[in-house]
């Protein structure tokens, strides 16, 4: 019998020590809650708030990492190897985009891979490798990954919960083609007793606006009855999505191209840190700014940015956005031209207005300006904070400035700093 060791000999505390002691040899395994191996003297007053520990036998955490590539920056990913070790979780996910990819050349392309095993190498755990449209966008991208990865889809059980990867470039780009959606329902249907179940995809599928086409209406018929989180990247933009009374996390990056404006703006390097309770997962977002080492130095490492889109010069263009005379908090503006030729509108530079209307544009790095050009105007007020224009949102502003070809609002801007009032009317 374990004992418990007593700071004095009062009656009282031999008394709340015993009864510990004899609930820890009730059994011969730890349940739930069990005190343990703590060895402490219970009084009739204490300084501790319970000894009820987080102790419990089916518990674990795992970390998810994001995009790393898409003009990625130098010395993310390959310091945040370092950083998630500092954190030791059980093993590592991630949601794809390791390569910058896109090229056809075979030595190329083993460069890249090269490159993204000498870190991974690096983890002090497993690392699951999930495939995204940079890693799978051509033939010779699936070749270079068979050979060297081989499965693109596959599943695992660790403790009761099921871990599914899938594979958002499956016969053509946001797809789960037939042979994929048939591999999802065997999972499932082989391990419908887990306590929770895990996907990760790359591209957030479920935003296409053909689910039945694209194939993801047939993963989330097999998925129906069941408890479980999906997780994505491919945006670069933290986003937290409820569907069929499930979350959907939208992963921001750990090192791939973003405007790094910030948790407002869901864009931001990190990992996601996940609780497998007994019932249910925790899910942190654990920014990598803020795991630092005891000495707080991280190491140094070698790893080479890659430029993004060629860019243009920019200038510097704030403003303040009213409706009906009143400051609009919270509220996306957008800066969009035609592309000539083609005549698609395309956003440029947008951002999002503080508590006093006023914002400041985006391009290419954090309030970094605007092109000089003309532009129409669009400006959105969505419930969840920043819209990037890309997914349908509710619209908390009159409906007619959501729309570049009915806003009405226009804005030139000059090789000079610009400071714009964009007047709304809700009537």
């Amino acid at each position: 019998m374990r004992r418990l060791i007593l700071a004095g000999g009062v009656a009282a505390l031999l008394v709340a020590a015993v009864a510990v002691s004899r609930s820890r040899t009730a059994s011969t395994a730890p349940t739930p809650g069990d005190p343990g191996d703590i060895k402490v003297a219970v009084g009739d007053k204490n300084p501790w708030t319970s000894l009820k520990l987080n102790n419990d036998p089916a518990q674990f955490a795992f970390a998810v990492v994001s995009d790393r590539t898409g003009g990625h920056r130098a010395n993310v990913f390959s310091r945040a190897v370092h950083q998630v070790n500092l954190l030791q979780p059980t093993f590592v996910m991630s949601v794809g985009d390791l390569i910058e990819g896109y090229t056809t050349k075979a030595d190329k392309l083993a460069e890249q891979w090269d490159e993204l095993d000498s870190f991974t190498r690096k983890f002090q755990m497993p690392f699951f490798y999930v495939g995204g449209n940079h890693d799978l966008g051509n033939k010779e991208e699936g070749v270079a990954w068979d050979q060297r990865y081989g499965r693109k889809h596959y599943h695992f059980v660790y403790k009761d919960v099921l871990f599914l990867v899938t594979n958002s470039e499956d016969v053509t780009a946001t797809t789960i083609g037939a042979e994929q959606k048939a591999y999802v329902k065997k999972a499932l249907d082989e391990n419908k007793g887990v306590r929770w179940t895990f996907v990760f995809v790359h591209k957030p599928i479920w935003t296409g606006k053909d689910l039945e086409k694209n194939g993801w209406a047939d993963v989330e018929r097999s998925l129906a009855g069941r408890k479980y989180t999906v997780f994505c990247g491919h945006v670069h933009k933290y986003q937290k999505y409820v569907r069929n009374g499930m979350n959907y996390y939208q992963l921001a990056t750990t090192g791939g191209g973003s405007r790094m404006r910030g948790p407002e703006y869901g864009e931001f390097d990190h990992v996601a840190w996940v609780t497998m309770k007994a019932d249910a997962p925790v899910v942190a977002n654990v920014l990598l700014d803020g795991v630092l080492p005891e000495d707080l130095k991280l190491p140094e490492v070698n790893e080479p940015s890659v430029p993004g889109k060629k860019r243009q010069k920019v200038f510097a263009v704030a403003g303040t956005v009213t409706l009906d005379g009143k400051p609009v908090a919270g509220a996306t503006v957008r800066f969009v031209n035609t592309i000539p030729l083609t005549g698609k509108l395309v956003n440029v530079a947008d951002g999002l207005t503080d508590a006093a209307g006023r914002f400041q544009l985006t391009t290419y790095t954090k309030f970094d300006g605007c092109p000089a050009g003309e532009y129409a105007v669009v400006v959105v007020k969505a419930a969840g904070g920043f819209d990037e224009g890309e997914t349908e949102t509710k619209n908390l502003l009159p409906e007619k400035y959501a729309k570049p070809t009915t806003s009405g609002l226009k804005v030139t801007v000059k090789e000079e700093a610009t400071d714009v009032t964009l007047e709304l009317s809700g009537k």
